[in-house]
């Protein structure tokens, strides 16, 4: 990896927690009138992933999906002023935190429904291949969704047609309150189920951001090459509660002991002290990246706010209107 693009990885996420962060301070304001998903410790894959992606390939993703779409390129201050219901947000207003989408950006969108978005990114994937290209499309997705029934339709169809798809799952171990344990059988491995539908497929630590980008690069080529889907299983770990703000160890369904050995082991840290102790980045230029993201999050959260609520005679645009 080259030194700036260790650059751009250290800043993207940074950036992703700052803006989270950021969320989640503001959030009891409430003037955020709509559920919030933050990914407050996972933002090394999305991160990586991001950055190994081409600007022409495509993603969509679930509802925890704020860093996917600023990994992918998406514009922080139309997403700010979506999560804020604002008419210049991203989804002019009507989509909220859950439903992020930025067509230039190659992020063609997100939804509340666990694994809804997986058979569109297959579909995207379908089209490129008919069409020829060499675009890639992308899913992010967590644990959960592969137990969902779309999953397992979607990853027959990519196997049984080769086709140019990366499932990125995000392995944070809980759906909601209920960890893997309760909810998959013991022992099983979400890659090692995947393979037997016919994806190929790889898994390792998403804290390594690092690691996580060499390995999402190489996929990708091997998937432009005409190899077929994959699909890449990510372990991880989110700092705060299932939706919304807050820290929430104290409810019961996890530890603070499991909580503080995940992170010690966060990604942005992490990778941080490599970069400092391979001489590629200094405490200086560490301060100075922080100053960018602090205005840049500052200027977001200033823009959603003095924009304007979307007209109620627009409430029922860009809707699918019933067969007459």
């Amino acid at each position: 990896m080259s030194p700036d693009t260790a650059h751009r990885l250290l800043w993207q996420m940074r950036r992703i927690r700052h803006v989270e962060l950021e969320i989640a301070r503001r959030y009891p304001e409430n003037q955020m009138r709509c559920p919030t998903h933050l990914s407050v410790g996972q933002e090394g894959v999305a991160a990586a992933v991001g950055l190994a992606l081409r600007q022409s390939d495509l993603a969509v993703s679930g509802h925890r999906a704020h860093a996917h779409y600023l990994g992918k390129g998406g514009s922080m201050a139309a997403m700010v002023a979506e999560i804020y219901g604002r008419s210049t947000g991203c989804a002019r207003g009507k989509g909220g935190s859950m439903h992020l989408i930025d067509e230039a950006a190659g992020f063609m969108g997100s939804t509340a429904i666990v694994g809804g978005t997986i058979p569109v990114g297959v579909g995207l994937a379908y089209g490129m291949r008919c069409k020829g290209s060499e675009q890639v499309a992308v899913i992010f997705h967590g644990d959960a969704a592969v137990e969902t029934g779309a999953f397992f339709e979607a990853a027959n169809f990519a196997a049984t047609k080769r086709l140019p798809v990366l499932f990125v799952c995000e392995n944070n171990q809980y759906s909601v309150y209920s960890h893997l344990r309760v909810r998959q059988p013991e022992g099983r491995s979400i890659a090692a189920m995947a393979a037997a539908i016919g994806l190929t497929t790889e898994s390792g630590d998403g804290n390594d951001a690092g690691a996580v980008y060499t390995r999402t690069s190489a996929a990708l080529e091997r998937i432009r090459a005409g190899h077929g889907p994959m699909l890449m299983e990510w372990s991880t770990y989110r700092w705060l509660e299932h939706c919304g703000p807050n820290y929430d160890n104290d409810i019961g369904y996890r530890t603070e002991a499991e909580y503080l050995e995940w992170r010690a082991r966060e990604p942005i840290a992490r990778y941080e002290q490599i970069l400092l102790a391979q001489g590629v980045i200094d405490a200086a230029a560490i301060a100075r990246m922080d100053d960018e993201i602090a205005a840049e999050v500052s200027a977001a959260f200033e823009f959603a706010l003095a924009s304007p609520f979307p007209p109620p005679e627009q409430a029922y645009q860009d809707m699918y209107e019933a067969a007459q």
